[in-house]
C-alpha cells in the first residue's frame, strides 16, 4: 500500500507538473516548451503499462479542459463576422423599442396598472441587452491597431473602456428607475436608454456591407426616418390636447376612436402642409401649429434630399449607361452613320449592361490593388482558364498573372472576331456563348463550332517570324463574350517565368507541324508520280540571237552559237576511228580554240588601244577650235566696243 501511496502522489505530481506547463504555453503560445530532463528520468521509472495507463487518463482529463478553457479564452469577434451582425439586430431592436414607446408611454395612456408588469418585463429584458453588450460582446471586438489586428482579450477590453462608446453605453443604464418610488413608473425616466445610439450607425454600416443591394436598405432607413418625425409629431399632438383639454376645441384630440391613429393622421397633415385642418383658437395652439409648420417644412426638405441621393446613388450606374448611349447616338447622327450600324451599336450596349450590369470591367477593377484584383480574377475566372489545355502544365502563378490581364468584350451575333490573313496580336477565350469557322466563297460554310471554354488565336500569338497571320474566318454565332489576351501583356508574363515560356513554345511548334505535314506528304506524293518537263527557249533569247545574225555584229550571243557548233564539230568522233581518233580530234579541237582566244584578245586590245587615240585626238580639236573661237569672239567684241565709244 505505501508504494500504492508513492505512486499516486508521483503521478499527481507530474499531472500539476503538465498542467503548468499547459498553462503558460496558453498564455504564450509562442514560447517553445520542452520537457525536463529531470521529469523524463522520473518517468523513464515507471514502467510501460502505468505510463501507458498515466497517458490515457491524462488525455482523458485534462486535454478536455485544456480545450475548454483554450476556447474560452480565444472567443473574439470581428466587426464583420455574421454571428456580431445579428447581436447587434437584437441590441438595435432593444435601442428601437426604448426610441419608438418611451414617446407613446408617456403621451397615450396605453400603461395602466393591469398591464405593468408587461411594460417592465420588457423595459427589463432590453436592458438585460445592454448589459450582456457591454460585457461580453464589446470587450472581445477586434481592433486594429496600427495596421495590426488585435485579437488579445486584455488589449481588446482596455481599448474598448478607453473609447466614447463605453462612455456612452455605461450612461444608458444609469438607473434612474429608482425614482419610481417616487413617482410611478414614468417612460421618461428611461430616456437614458436612448444614448445608446451608436449601435445603431454600427448595424447600419454592417448591413451596408452584407447586403448586396444596399440602396434597398437605406431606403427603407430613410423611410423610418419619416415615420419616426410623424410618430413624434402625433405624441405631441395628444400630449397637448390632453394639455388643452380633450375635445375642448375644434383644433384638439376629440377624444373618439382610435387615439393614436387620429393623432398620427393629424401629423401628416400638418408636417406635409396638406392643409383641411381647424383653425387654432388659442394662443397654445397657435403656436404648437407653428412650430409645426416650421419643423415640417424643414423635415421634409431633408427626407426629400436624402432620398434623391439614395436613389441617386442606387441608379448611378443606369445613368452612366443611359449617357453614354445618348452621346454615342448623337455622335453617329451627327456624322450620318448609317442605320444598320446604328441598330447593332444600340444592341451591343443593350445586351453588355444587361449581361455585365456595366459596359467596363477594368473601370471598377482599376481602384482596387492588385491583390484585391487578383483575387477578384481568381474567383470569377480561373475555373475558365483552367480547363484550357494550352495552359495545363504552366505555372500556377503565371496563370495567376495573365488572369489579371484579361479584357472581357462581347460581340454581336454575325461579328468576324478576326479574319484570315490578318495581323494576330490577341488570343481569344470563349467565356460565355459559341464562335464558327467559316470559309467558301461567301463565307458561310461552317466548317468548326467552338464552345465555351475553349481557346483560338494562339498560333498568332505564339507564333515569330511571320507567322502571326490568321490562318481562319471566325465569326459568332449569337452572343459571345470573350476574354482577349494580347500578345504583349503575355510577353511581359513570360519574361519572369521560363520554363513556361518554354513549354508553350513547344506547344506551339507542334500546332504548327500539325498544321504543315499534310501539305509536305501531297508534295512529295506530286514529286514521285509526275516529271516536270523540260522549260522551253525564253523568246526574248530567240529574238536577241535573230537580231544579231541579221545585222551582222559579233556579239555575244553570235560568238556564244558559235562555240557551241566549234565544240560539236570538234567532240564528235569520226566513224571507225575509235576512242584514239576521239582523243585526238579532242586535243585538235582545243588547239584551236587557244588560238581562236588569243586573236579575239589581241583584237580586243587593239580596239581600245584605237578608241584611247581617236578619244585623245578628238579631245584635242575640239579644245583648239573653242580656243580659237573663243579669241577670234573677244577680239571682235572689243573692236565693236572701242568704236561705239568713239562714236560717243
Amino acid at each position: 500500500p505505501l508504494a500504492g501511496l508513492d505512486r499516486l502522489n508521483e503521478l499527481v505530481r507530474l499531472f500539476k507538473g503538465r498542467t503548468e506547463r499547459q498553462k503558460e504555453r496558453l498564455i504564450d503560445p509562442d514560447e517553445s516548451e520542452e520537457e525536463s530532463p529531470t521529469a523524463c528520468t522520473k518517468n523513464m521509472k515507471l514502467n510501460e503499462s502505468q505510463r501507458s495507463a498515466s497517458r490515457g487518463f491524462f488525455e482523458f482529463v485534462f486535454f478536455r479542459h485544456v480545450r475548454r478553457s483554450e476556447r474560452r479564452l480565444t472567443v473574439d469577434f470581428c466587426p464583420t463576422d455574421l454571428i456580431y451582425v445579428i447581436w447587434l439586430f437584437f441590441v438595435v431592436a432593444a435601442w428601437n423599442w426604448n426610441v419608438w414607446l418611451i414617446p407613446v408611454r408617456w403621451a397615450f395612456p396605453y400603461q395602466t396598472s393591469e398591464n405593468i408588469h408587461l411594460w417592465l418585463l420588457a423595459d427589463y429584458t432590453c436592458d438585460l441587452i445592454y448589459i450582456i453588450d457591454i460585457l461580453v460582446f464589446q470587450p472581445r471586438l477586434q481592433f486594429v491597431r496600427g495596421g495590426d489586428i488585435v485579437c488579445n482579450k486584455k488589449d481588446m477590453r482596455e481599448h474598448y473602456m478607453t473609447t466614447e462608446r463605453f462612455k456612452m453605453d455605461i450612461i444608458s443604464l444609469f438607473p434612474l428607475e429608482v425614482f419610481y418610488y417616487f413617482t410611478g413608473v414614468n417612460s421618461l425616466l428611461r430616456f437614458p436608454r436612448l444614448l445608446k445610439y451608436m449601435v445603431f450607425s454600427e448595424f447600419n454600416d454592417r448591413m451596408e456591407s452584407v447586403m448586396k443591394k444596399a440602396y434597398i436598405y437605406r431606403v427603407i432607413r430613410t423611410s423610418m426616418y419619416l415615420l419616426y418625425s410623424l410618430h413624434i409629431n402625433a405624441c405631441l399632438f395628444y400630449w397637448g390636447s390632453d394639455y388643452e383639454g380633450l375635445g375642448s376645441t375644434k383644433w384638439v384630440y376629440n377624444g373618439k376612436g382610435n387615439a393614436y391613429i387620429r393623432c398620427y393622421y393629424f401629423a401628416v397633415k400638418t408636417l406635409i402642409t396638406i392643409g383641411g385642418l381647424p383653425d387654432p383658437t388659442t394662443v397654445f395652439e397657435i403656436c404648437f401649429q407653428l412650430i409645426n409648420y416650421f419643423v415640417g417644412v424643414f423635415a421634409f426638405s431633408i427626407m426629400i434630399g436624402q432620398m434623391r441621393d439614395v436613389v441617386g446613388a442606387a441608379t448611378a450606374g443606369e445613368n452612366y449607361y443611359r449617357a453614354c448611349m445618348d452621346s454615342t447616338v448623337k455622335y453617329m447622327t451627327s456624322y450620318n452613320i448609317p442605320r444598320e450600324v446604328q441598330n447593332r451599336i444600340k444592341t451591343w450596349y443593350d445586351y453588355t449592361w444587361k449581361s455585365q450590369g456595366m459596359l467596363d470591367e477594368q473601370e471598377l477593377l482599376i481602384q482596387l490593388p492588385t491583390k484585391m484584383r487578383l483575387d477578384i480574377a481568381v474567383d470569377v475566372n480561373y475555373a475558365i482558364v483552367s480547363k484550357v489545355a494550352l495552359f495545363q502544365g504552366c505555372d500556377r502563378q503565371m496563370v495567376f498573372d495573365m488572369l489579371t490581364r484579361l479584357k472581357s468584350v462581347v460581340y454581336l451575333p454575325g461579328d468576324f472576331v478576326c479574319k484570315k490573313g490578318e495581323i494576330g496580336r490577341e488570343m481569344y477565350i470563349i467565356k460565355q456563348g459559341e464562335v464558327q469557322v467559316v470559309g467558301g466563297p461567301d463565307l458561310q460554310t461552317v466548317f468548326v463550332t467552338i464552345r465555351a471554354g475553349s481557346v483560338f488565336g494562339e498560333i498568332s500569338l505564339l507564333a515569330g517570324g511571320g507567322g502571326n497571320r490568321r490562318t481562319a474566318n471566325v465569326k459568332a454565332h449569337g452572343f459571345a463574350n470573350l476574354f482577349i489576351l494580347d500578345k504583349k501583356d503575355l510577353a511581359e508574363i513570360l519574361v519572369h517565368y521560363p520554363e513556361s515560356e518554354k513549354l508553350l513554345r513547344k506547344k506551339a511548334k507542334k500546332m504548327l507541324t500539325k498544321d504543315k505535314k499534310p501539305e509536305e506528304k501531297e508534295g512529295t506524293k506530286g514529286a514521285k508520280t509526275v516529271i516536270p518537263p523540260r522549260p522551253d527557249t525564253p523568246e526574248m533569247f530567240k529574238a536577241a540571237l535573230k537580231v544579231t545574225e541579221q545585222a551582222g555584229i559579233e556579239g555575244t550571243f553570235a560568238k556564244l552559237k558559235k562555240l557551241m557548233l566549234t565544240n560539236v564539230s570538234h567532240g564528235v568522233p569520226k566513224q571507225g576511228g575509235g576512242e584514239e581518233g576521239s582523243n585526238t580530234a579532242r586535243k585538235k579541237g582545243k588547239k584551236k580554240d587557244m588560238k581562236r582566244g588569243k586573236v579575239e584578245r589581241k583584237e580586243r586590245k587593239e580596239r581600245r588601244k584605237r578608241r584611247r587615240v581617236e578619244g585623245n585626238k578628238g579631245g584635242r580639236v575640239f579644245l583648239k577650235k573653242r580656243r580659237k573661237e573663243g579669241i577670234e569672239g573677244g577680239r571682235t567684241f572689243v573692236k565693236e566696243r572701242r568704236k561705239g565709244e568713239i562714236k560717243e
